[in-house]
Formats: structure tokens, C-alpha cells, sequence
């Protein structure tokens, strides 16, 4: 008998144990947490800057009508450079589409890139891209000075650019839109521009 009472004791203590354990885990999680910024797009600083007006083009699209990149009227516009070749773009499709499905009352996307028009053809029929508005044009990526691939640019309707990076996943094409809603160059600008919390 005496032996079940000792073993509940030892039971007890590693539960109270256990638990103040997880406490500090907690903790210390919740510390990590507030010191870790989040990962937005990460900007470039060449090219148009966040704040300034976007270079104006009007393009034909590889899907029918014509492109113009600049303001409209109670819209804005994601430009989203990408190519047949980058397989972070292909996997970003998804992504893209559900961005535009969820945002088509205030958004428009368009698709950007450069190089062989043929090559872009059967790109948009493989990857089932023929309701998007789909450029091809030098000019346009040597005016943002897009340098890697997946790029985005997000003006608004009155063609200012509110934000613009590169972008890996779907947390930094959010970054992009909290950075517009937030009215601020990007997300990280944003995070340097805080006071650091003590703990």
C-alpha cells in the first residue's frame, strides 16, 4: 500500500513538473514569436519607388485585347512577372489565381514576362492561363527593373505604386496587400520603424 501511495506522490510531482515546464515553454515561444519579424516581400531598390507613379504602357495581350498599365478607375493592379521556366512562379499559380478570385472587386492581375512569344503560348495553355490579361514586353520589366523572378508590383487606381517585391509565397503576396492597406512602403519598413518590445 505504501508503495501506490509513494508512486502517486512521484506521479503528482512529475505532473506539476510537467506543467510548469510547459509554462515556461510557452513563454519563451511567445518571447521567440514577438522577436522573429515577419517575412514580407523582399523590395528591391531599384526602379519606380513605393509612392511614385508607374511607367505607363499599353500592351496587347497574348490572350486577346489590349493591357494598359497605369491608373483605372476604381481599380488596382498586381503585376506579376513570371516565366515558362521558374518553377516558384508555377507553383505560385494557384496561389494567383485565388488571390484574384478573392480580390476581383477592388483588383485586377495581370501577368508579365519577356522572351518568345511562342514559348509564352503554350505556357498559357498548359498552365490554364487564358482568363488572365497576359503580357510579353522588355520595356516593361526594364521599367521596373525586375531582376528575379517571381517579381510583383501593386499600384493603385490612380496608378501609384503602394508596394512591390519579390515574392516567394502566399505570406509575402499578403505582405504586399497589408503593406497597401497599411499605407506603407513594405511590411519590413514598417517592422523597423517600431520600438523594440522589451521583455
Amino acid at each position: 500500500m505504501t508503495l501506490v501511495y509513494f508512486a502517486i506522490a512521484v506521479l503528482f510531482v512529475l505532473v506539476v513538473a510537467l506543467t510548469i515546464g510547459l509554462l515556461a515553454l510557452g513563454r519563451q515561444v511567445g518571447i521567440l514569436f514577438d522577436r522573429v519579424s515577419p517575412m514580407g516581400a523582399l523590395v528591391n531598390d531599384s526602379g519606380p519607388e513605393v509612392g511614385q507613379m508607374t511607367p505607363l504602357f499599353s500592351l496587347a495581350s497574348l490572350t486577346g485585347g489590349t493591357v494598359n498599365i497605369g491608373p483605372k478607375p476604381g481599380k488596382a493592379t498586381l503585376v506579376f512577372f513570371l516565366s515558362p521556366t521558374c518553377p516558384v512562379c508555377k507553383k505560385l499559380l494557384p496561389i494567383i489565381d485565388s488571390v484574384r478570385k478573392a480580390e476581383s472587386r477592388w483588383l485586377d492581375v495581370v501577368l508579365a514576362s519577356d522572351g518568345q512569344k511562342a514559348q509564352h503560348e503554350r505556357f498559357i495553355e498548359t498552365a490554364k492561363l487564358g482568363d488572365y490579361p497576359y503580357v510579353v514586353s522588355t520595356e516593361l520589366g526594364l521599367a521596373y527593373r525586375v531582376a528575379r523572378l517571381p517579381y510583383a508590383v501593386l499600384f493603385d487606381q490612380h496608378g501609384t505604386i503602394r508596394a512591390k517585391g519579390l515574392i516567394n509565397s502566399r505570406e509575402q503576396f499578403d505582405s504586399l496587400f497589408n503593406a497597401y492597406d497599411m499605407k506603407v512602403a513594405s511590411i519590413q519598413s514598417y517592422i523597423d520603424q517600431q520600438p523594440a518590445v522589451q521583455h
